[in-house]
C-alpha cells in the first residue's frame, strides 16, 4: 500500500510542491500538440482549484510543476463568484447547470442541498491532489479519444511523485531546476526557447507565467519581496533578475578530459547574459513574441503606432486612452 502523501502542516505559511509524473512505460508521447493541451488544462484547473503553478516544464515523457497551494480562505467564493468561475475554468454549460441546481433549491428553500453542493465544489480547490488528479485525468482523456485506435487503459506511469519544497534557497533551486530541464536535455541551447516551460511563456510575454515567476521570486528573495515599483516595472525586473540567475546555476560540466558530461551554458554565454544584466535584445523577444508579427495590429516605434491609433480610433474601446503599448520584457 502506498504511504499517504506527506503534506505541509498548517504552520507553513506558504506550502508549496514539486510535482513530477511520468508517462506509462516512458513513452514520448508528449509532441507539440500534446505540449500545448496539457498547459492549456495545467492553467484551467490551476484557476479553478484556487492553486498557482509557479514554473512548469513538458517534456516528451513527463512534467513538472511548482505549485503553491493556499490554505483554503476563511470566506470562500460566494454562489455568484463560484458560477462565476465555473464558466470561466469550465464553460457556460457547466455554469448554467450549477446555476439551475441552486435555482431550484433555492425555490424549494432547502438550504442543506445549497450548502452541500457549495461545498462539494469547494472541496476540489485549494487542494493539490484534486488539482494534480484534474489535470492528470483531463488530459488521458483527451490523449485517449485522439488516437486513431481508441486507446484505453492507464496514460501514467505511477501516482504523481511530490515533494515539499520551502521558502528561499530551495524554492529558487527548485525553480532553476525545473527551467533547466529542457536545456540540460539538449532540446535547446536557451531557456527561453522553449515554450512548454514557465520560463520561457514569461519570457515570450505570457503574462500568467511571468506573474508567476515573480511570485516565485518574492518568496525566494527578499531583497525582490520589497518593491516600489510599478507592476511592469516589476516583472521586467524579476525576468531579467531569473534570467540571470538561470546562466549563473546553469552552467556546463566537463570532466577531466574537457568532455561535457552536463550540458548547460558556456562561460562566454553566462557573462554575455551577466553583462546584458538579464535583459533581452529586441531581435530575440520579438522572435518570441511571433504573434505580434502575425496577428497583432500595429508594430513600431511609439509615434508610429499612435498615430495610426488616432486615425483608426473608432476601432477601439472609448476607455483605451493611447494606442502605443510597450511590449512586455524589453530591455529597458
Amino acid at each position: 500500500m502506498a504511504l499517504p502523501r506527506l503534506l505541509a502542516p498548517h504552520s507553513v505559511a506558504h506550502p508549496i510542491y514539486h510535482c513530477i509524473s511520468r508517462v506509462v512505460d516512458r513513452r514520448m508521447i508528449f509532441q507539440a500538440a500534446e505540449k500545448e493541451q496539457f498547459v492549456k488544462y495545467m492553467r484551467r484547473y490551476e484557476r479553478l482549484c484556487g492553486v498557482q503553478v509557479l514554473t512548469h516544464c513538458v517534456m516528451g515523457n513527463h512534467f513538472h510543476l511548482l505549485v503553491e497551494v493556499p490554505r483554503r480562505p476563511e470566506v470562500p467564493p460566494n454562489e455568484t463568484e463560484l458560477i462565476a468561475l465555473v464558466e470561466e475554468t469550465l464553460g457556460q454549460p457547466a455554469a448554467q447547470a450549477l446555476s439551475n441546481r441552486l435555482g431550484q433549491w433555492k425555490e424549494q428553500n432547502n438550504t442543506m442541498a445549497i450548502a452541500s453542493e457549495l461545498e462539494r465544489w469547494y472541496a476540489q480547490m485549494w487542494d493539490l491532489g484534486r488539482f494534480m488528479k484534474m489535470v492528470k485525468q483531463r488530459f488521458s482523456c483527451w490523449y485517449n479519444k485522439r488516437q486513431s485506435v481508441r486507446r484505453t487503459g492507464t496514460l501514467w506511469e505511477e501516482r504523481y511523485r511530490s515533494v515539499l519544497v520551502g521558502s528561499g534557497t530551495a524554492l529558487q533551486a527548485t525553480a532553476l531546476y525545473i527551467d533547466l530541464n529542457p536545456v540540460r536535455a539538449g532540446i535547446v541551447t536557451d531557456p527561453k526557447d522553449y515554450r512548454w516551460s514557465g520560463y520561457g511563456e514569461a519570457a515570450a510575454g505570457v503574462y500568467a507565467s511571468q506573474a508567476a515567476l515573480a511570485r516565485m521570486a518574492e518568496l525566494s528573495s527578499p531583497a525582490l519581496a520589497n518593491r516600489t515599483q510599478d507592476e511592469r516595472s516589476w516583472l521586467a525586473d524579476t525576468m531579467s533578475w531569473y534570467r540571470e540567475t538561470l546562466y549563473g546555476r546553469g552552467a556546463e560540466v566537463r570532466d577531466e578530459t574537457g568532455t561535457v558530461v552536463r550540458r548547460g551554458f558556456s562561460s562566454s554565454e553566462i557573462e554575455a547574459v551577466r553583462d546584458a544584466r538579464g535583459n533581452l535584445p529586441l531581435r530575440a523577444y520579438l522572435g518570441l513574441r511571433v504573434r505580434y508579427l502575425t496577428a497583432g495590429a500595429v508594430l513600431g516605434t511609439k509615434e508610429f503606432v499612435e498615430e495610426v491609433f488616432q486615425g483608426r480610433r473608432n476601432w477601439f474601446s472609448p476607455k483605451r486612452q493611447s494606442g502605443a503599448r510597450r511590449l512586455k520584457g524589453l530591455a529597458r
